[in-house]
């Protein structure tokens, strides 16, 4: 059967953590999830729009099972603390890595000092990842199933080739930056499969990009997006999509059982529509043994720890 959207499979009993959930593409990922029967975690670095951000999801679904965790992705001590909470659960059988700094200032650093964008969207979440793989694979073990990392990427991946020898060198443009830490994102995601092959342990790390989302054809949720919340222009409106449609991508990698490892998925139209599995950037999912050794070793160093796949 050809996923739907509209019909999601039935995700009751799963736990799923989304982060970056109080606004956007994850809100709505978290909206969808709920629907299904997912318990759903929303994970970001506001208590008091956690609290929004629930109250809006039980408002659209009556019986949401909604829980709450504050995770500040430009802090290692809050990312490890966030972890701690999760790896409790009674399960955890999937990650949605959706969460991360929109801020293009070249100086600008995480509480760590590292460069803000590369430690938001790959530091932490590496981090985060590492900390959560042992609860992901005992899931899987004992419900006979496949945990899921998703890892949310960008269409300018193939378009801006940056260079990836010096993580921790940022480009003077801010969308260039950006670009960067996506690509290492993606490099970093498609690595981590390999090694989770390798090691024959019961967890996916899929990728995915959301198209163009805009606020103009998004649907209104009160205090996620309404009158009272910031509204951002995007030359791309008539093309583009809303964030609810945006976040399909995710949700379907999140949520078809047919996922497997290593896969991409993407809207089919580019800039938006049903999300399909495209195939991967090669200078991203196959750099090269060398490339992938020298990214993840920097990737270990940015997060202060060994990311060993084979001891989870």
């Amino acid at each position: 059967m050809p996923w739907d959207p509209a019909r999601l499979p039935d995700q009751t009993g799963r736990t799923v953590v989304v982060t970056g959930a109080t606004a956007g593409i994850g809100y709505f990922a978290a909206e969808q999830l709920a629907a299904a029967g997912a318990d759903v975690v929303l994970a970001s670095r506001s208590e008091s729009k956690l609290r929004r951000a629930a109250d809006s999801v039980r408002s659209r679904v009556p019986h949401a099972s909604v829980r709450l965790v504050v995770l500040e992705l430009g802090s290692l001590a809050s990312v490890d603390a966030a972890a701690a909470e999760l790896a409790s659960l009674p399960r955890l059988d999937a990650v949605l890595l959706n969460g991360g700094a929109m801020s293009t200032g070249r100086r600008a650093v995480t509480e760590d000092g590292l460069p803000l964008l590369l430690g938001t969207h790959v530091a932490a979440n590496a981090r985060l990842i590492a900390r959560l793989l042992p609860a992901l694979v005992a899931t899987a073990v004992e419900h006979r199933g496949l945990s899921r990392v998703v890892h949310t990427s960008t269409g300018f991946v193939e378009r801006l080739h940056l260079g990836v020898d010096d993580l921790q060198r940022v480009p003077r443009l801010g969308v260039a930056a950006y670009t960067k830490a996506k690509t290492v994102t993606e490099i970093f995601a498609f690595e981590l499969d390999r090694r989770l092959r390798a090691a024959g342990l019961p967890v996916a790390s899929v990728v995915t990009r959301p198209g163009v989302g805009v606020d103009a054809k998004t649907p209104e949720r009160p205090g996620i997006r309404d009158a009272t919340t910031p509204y951002q222009r995007n030359p791309y409106t008539p093309w583009a999509q809303g964030k609810d449609t945006a976040a399909w991508s995710a949700v379907r990698a999140l949520t078809d059982r047919e996922v497997r490892g290593g896969e991409y998925f993407a809207p089919s139209g580019r800039l938006r529509g049903a999300p399909v599995p495209v195939p991967p950037p090669a200078r991203t999912a196959a750099p090269g043994r060398e490339t992938a050794e020298r990214v993840w070793r920097q990737v270990e160093e940015l997060t202060g720890l060994t990311i060993d796949v084979g001891s989870a």
